[in-house]
C-alpha cells in the first residue's frame, strides 16, 4: 500500500480507501457479512481510510463498519471519514441541515452507530444555504473541543465557501466527485454541482495543504468495464436515478469508456487498475474512496498501488480524455 500526508492532516492516509455506500443496501444487494469481511480484508491489506455517512442505507452503513471495528480492536488502526448534513424522515425524504441544533444531535447518534468516541474526519456531506457557515463552524468547534471529531471536512462545496469557512475553523479536507470521463462536473444523480474539481478544487486543495478524497472515481461501474456490452442495469439499482446512465449522453460516455478499455487491454492491464492508477497519480488525490462489494473487487482496487502508468501512457489516456475536460 501506498500511503501520502497532507499538511492539514497528521496521519499517514493508504492511497486506497474504502467508500461504505454499498454497504447499507442502496445498490444491487448487501449482505452484512459480507461487507465485514470485505472491511477486515481491507485492513490487512493496509487500507486505513473508510469513508461513510448516515444516510449511506439510512444509518446501516454505520452500523456495518462500527461492527466490523469493534472487532479484534481494530478501531484504532483507521481513520473513518463520516459525514453529516443529510437529515431524513421516515419515508426517507432526506434534507439538507448543517444548523448547530442538528449537527449536535447528528454526531452524537453517528457516534453511537459506529460504536467509537470520536470521528477522524468529519464531512459536511453537502452544503445548506439555509444555514450561516458561521453557524455550522460553531457546531464543529464544540465537537471539536469535546474530543468527537478531529478534522474537519467539506464534500460538494463551492470553493468561495470552503474558503469562507476557513475564516471560523480549519477546513482539513476536501471530497468532490472526480473520475476520469467527469473531470469538471457540473451535476451528479442530477443534483447541480457548485463547484468543478480540475479547475476549481485543486487549486484550493494545493493552496491550503488539504486531503481530496475523491468519490466516485470508477463512475459507479463505467470505468470497471460494466456496461459496455450490453449489460443492463437492474430496476432496483440506484444508477438509473442518475441522468448520465441513460439517452445520448450515456451513449458519449459508453464511447470514451470503450476507447479507455482498449488502451487498457493494450498495456495489459484490467480497466479498473488504470482507471484508479490514472486517477491515484494526480497529486492533488490523496486517498481515492472506491467501493469494495467483494474481496476480488478489493484486490483490484489496492493492486493499482503496486504499479504505475509511465509518463507516456499517462500522456495517451489524456489524449482520450480531452473530450471529457467539461462534459457533463
Amino acid at each position: 500500500m501506498i500511503y501520502k500526508k497532507v499538511a492539514k492532516i497528521n496521519e499517514e492516509i493508504s492511497a486506497i480507501g474504502i467508500g461504505c455506500w454499498n454497504m447499507g443496501g442502496d445498490w444491487d444487494s448487501s449482505e452484512e457479512s459480507k461487507s465485514i469481511d470485505v472491511i477486515h480484508a481491507a485492513i490487512d491489506m493496509g487500507v486505513n481510510l473508510f469513508d461513510v455517512a448516515p444516510v449511506y442505507g439510512w444509518g446501516n452503513s454505520e452500523k456495518v463498519l462500527g461492527k466490523a471495528l469493534k472487532q479484534d480492536g481494530l478501531r484504532n488502526k483507521v481513520l473513518i471519514a463520516s459525514k453529516a448534513g443529510l437529515t431524513w424522515d421516515k419515508p426517507h425524504h432526506t434534507a439538507n441541515n448543517l444548523s448547530k441544533e442538528s449537527l449536535l444531535k447528528e454526531i452524537d447518534d453517528s457516534l453511537m452507530r459506529l460504536q467509537t468516541d470520536h470521528i477522524d474526519i468529519y464531512q459536511m456531506h453537502w452544503p445548506d444555504p439555509n444555514v450561516p457557515l458561521e453557524e455550522t463552524a460553531e457546531a464543529l468547534n464544540i465537537m471539536k473541543k469535546a474530543g468527537k471529531i478531529r478534522y474537519v471536512g467539506l464534500s460538494n462545496f463551492a470553493q468561495k465557501d470552503v474558503e469562507k469557512m476557513m475564516e471560523y475553523i480549519s477546513v482539513d479536507c476536501q471530497q468532490s466527485l472526480y473520475n476520469m470521463l467527469e473531470r469538471n462536473p457540473a451535476t451528479y444523480h442530477g443534483i447541480p454541482l457548485d463547484y468543478r474539481t480540475e479547475k476549481e478544487v485543486f487549486p484550493v486543495v494545493k493552496k491550503y495543504g488539504q486531503a481530496f478524497l475523491p468519490y466516485s472515481p470508477l463512475m459507479q461501474g463505467l470505468l470497471a468495464g460494466k456496461f459496455l456490452d450490453g449489460m443492463t442495469i437492474s430496476k432496483h439499482d440506484i444508477r438509473n436515478e442518475n441522468p448520465k446512465f441513460s439517452g445520448e449522453t450515456f451513449k458519449v460516455y459508453q464511447e470514451g469508456a470503450r476507447k479507455l478499455k482498449a488502451f487498457a487491454d493494450e498495456i495489459g492491464k484490467p480497466m479498473n487498475e488504470m482507471t484508479l492508477n490514472w486517477t491515484r497519480q494526480r497529486e492533488e488525490v490523496t486517498s481515492i474512496i472506491g467501493g469494495a462489494s467483494s474481496l476480488e473487487q478489493l484486490k483490484h482496487n489496492i493492486h493499482c498501488t503496486e504499479w504505475n502508468l509511465t509518463d507516456e501512457e499517462i500522456a495517451k489516456i489524456n489524449e482520450i480524455l480531452v473530450p471529457f475536460e467539461n462534459m457533463d
